[in-house]
């Protein structure tokens, strides 16, 4: 699929044009995602594929934008990044009843990460697991984008267990970007991976992801709740759905000239039916 797609090109380092190309795309529906991701699984229809793929850039430029402390360029990590989409669209199952942002915000991080490491490993900016750690928490951990005052500087190395000097040195290093390519020596500590320090901030396709989820959850409910019966409907709302003064078994039980018993099975039935339309939801 990666050699197939012809997708919009970062030419030169023209990210703001290529940003404009990419926000053209609207985003698909959920059923329309779902057709297409059919076409592609069922029929190979690369067409098809090309469209989930051009719908989720704009995904892939939101996630990139968030490691851009690390020293590296936005287009590569925009590209590799569009390499981990186009696998998850390869990838993506229908029938699981997920969005596609949700299944390939892993793929595009994964991609990301590992250009992250392999760079790494020709950049030698950080020689032990102290300096390692710092670099790859600093940028979040600085406070705005101002150059940090000394007591910041101090609150980061003492709870990085680094000197002072390091944070500063490696705060230039981010902000000059003036890195040695010395390889890294052969004492240097393997056993930390520095793929467990990497962070990248707020995640923007975790927030669309959770306002989907969140309105297709508000929708469901309501749709769930009138398919309900007056009665069932009336306990959930009563046991539920108010602010204030909800009602008890025992006063539901006296209401409906009913045991509190036979109550609570309406209540665990509905709630049932209701957890069940919304889950198949998301």
């Amino acid at each position: 699929m990666t050699t197939t797609l012809a997708l919009p090109t970062i030419v030169g380092n023209s990210i703001e044009g290529y940003i404009q190309t990419v926000n053209r795309f609207p985003m698909l529906s959920q059923e329309e995602e779902i057709r297409l991701a059919r076409c592609l699984r069922d029929e190979n229809d690369i067409e098809a594929a090309h469209q989930l793929v051009l719908s989720h850039l704009k995904v892939v430029i939101m996630i990139a934008r968030g490691y851009l402390g690390y020293g590296l360029p936005h287009a590569d990590l925009i590209q590799e990044g569009n390499i981990g989409l186009m696998k998850a669209v390869k990838r993506f199952d229908p029938e699981r009843g997920v969005r596609l942002v949700s299944f390939a915000v892993h793929w595009i991080k994964a991609e990301i990460h590992e250009f992250i490491m392999r760079n790494w490993r020709l950049v030698k900016i950080a020689t032990t697991k102290q300096q390692r750690k710092l670099f790859f928490n600093l940028r979040s951990m600085k406070q705005g984008l101002n150059t940090m005052n000394q007591e910041e500087i101090a609150a980061v190395a003492k709870q990085l267990g680094v000197k002072s000097e390091e944070v500063v040195e490696m705060e230039t290093r981010f902000s000059g970007r003036d890195i040695s390519l010395e390889p890294l020596s052969e004492e240097d500590d393997e056993s930390c991976n520095p793929i467990d320090y990497l962070t990248d901030g707020i995640d923007p396709s975790q927030i669309i992801e959770k306002n989907q989820i969140s309105h297709i959850c508000h929708e469901r409910l309501q749709e769930s709740l009138a398919n309900l019966d007056d009665r069932s409907r009336h306990i959930i709302e009563a046991r539920w759905l108010r602010e204030k003064d909800t009602a008890t078994l025992h006063e539901l039980a006296e209401e409906l000239g009913v045991s509190a018993e036979r109550i609570r099975q309406i209540e665990a039935k509905a709630i049932q039916k209701i957890r069940n339309s919304v889950v198949n939801a998301i």
